[in-house]
């Protein structure tokens, strides 16, 4: 392609030029996914572990603790005590929330059950 053909394709609204062989804007285009998409990363800890970082759960933005405890399991809400949250949502680190407490990317979320 032209330089001419890339600068049209590139002022096109919602476009991102990219190149594999190149490797240019992939990070942009993933970036540009996950916002169209609205979705957040929430990462799970157990109590006395790190968070595991590893493998977030990928949730509509909006989601709240009790969309996170039906991913984990379908008891999970029934069970709730209350959670624990790290990140943009919590006021301070870490805050102790309820079922209805919306999450923002990247939180860190350990769920406490009754016993």
């Amino acid at each position: 392609m032209s330089i001419e053909e890339l600068e049209e394709l590139a002022s096109q609204e919602n476009s991102v030029v990219i190149s594999c062989e190149m490797g240019l804007n992939l990070d942009y285009l993933l970036e540009m996914l996950w916002q169209y998409l609205d979705l957040v990363r929430v990462y799970t800890k157990k109590r006395g572990d790190p968070p595991d970082f590893s493998g977030p759960l990928i949730l509509r933005q909006g989601a709240c603790v009790s969309d996170v405890c039906r991913h984990i399991h379908r008891d999970l809400v029934s069970n709730f005590k209350y959670a624990l949250v790290w990140g943009k949502s919590a006021k301070h680190t870490p805050q102790i929330v309820g079922l209805r407490h919306r999450l923002e990317d990247e939180d860190v979320i350990q769920v406490v059950t009754r016993s």
